[in-house]
């Protein structure tokens, strides 16, 4: 998966380097803050029953634009994000009537390397556009919050495992991201964007060979975000 990522990032760079051949050449560098929502469950197998987990993402945002091909236009986007991602278990699916819920935090720091390609006005004006590419994460820590009386509930083995502090055994965590959104920008170089992404993960938080648990364990998060930039390079016209 390592080798995937690698080749994901050369092949996004090679060939926005090769539409910069062809299309109408820009050098303008926008950085800023972004900040959002971020709902997540872990993709368990056996399943486990969950609802959406919240969590708030912030981080700082950096967009190198290169080129409008035609109407498009191509950029790099580089993010560093602090994610509190995690999962809640969906106590209502339980076989019994006792009360009890659980809950897994889990804090990240992510690192997207996106394309961003948009549609519309460059500046003083609207423009939508697509992001996809890969992602790179680190578990920082997790806690558990329990309540209720889980300990005599009707609780599969693998259940109760997960709820005796099952350790997160794999804090690297890596992937695919992708998501739409819409920039609002001023003629004099600021960028107000709101967008949607989807990011699914192609690595386990827990150990997934035949003897563990679980045979898959991966985190799948939708976010939404707002972001503000400014640019400190900008292509004359």
């Amino acid at each position: 998966m390592k080798r995937f990522i690698l080749l994901s990032i050369l092949y996004t760079l090679f060939n926005l380097d090769v539409l910069s051949q062809i299309g109408a050449f820009r050098r303008d560098l926008a950085v800023g803050i972004n900040g959002g929502y971020a709902f997540n469950q872990v993709s368990f197998s056996p399943n486990v029953n969950q609802v959406m987990h919240g969590g708030i993402t912030i981080g700082a945002t950096v967009r190198y634009t290169c080129e409008k091909y035609f109407s498009m236009i191509c950029a790099l986007q580089g993010e560093i994000n602090y994610a509190q991602l995690g999962w809640t278990e969906d106590a209502s699916a339980a076989a019994d009537i006792c009360s009890y819920s659980y809950k897994r935090h889990m804090n990240y720091i992510q690192m997207p390397l996106l394309v961003n390609l948009g549609f519309g006005k460059e500046r003083g004006g609207v423009k939508g556009f697509i992001v996809a590419g890969p992602h790179l994460g680190f578990c920082l820590g997790d806690k558990e919050v329990k309540d209720g009386d889980w300990n005599n509930a009707d609780l599969s083995p693998r259940l109760r495992e997960l709820h005796n502090n099952k350790p997160i055994e794999k804090t690297f965590d890596y992937g695919i991201t992708m998501g739409l959104g819409m920039d609002v920008s001023t003629k004099n170089g600021h960028h107000f964007t709101l967008e949607g992404r989807y990011g699914l993960s192609l690595s386990n938080i827990f150990s997934s060979s035949k003897q563990d648990t679980f045979g898959r364990s991966a985190n799948n998060v939708i976010t939404v975000k707002v972001s503000y930039l400014f640019d400190v390079l900008k292509t004359r016209n």
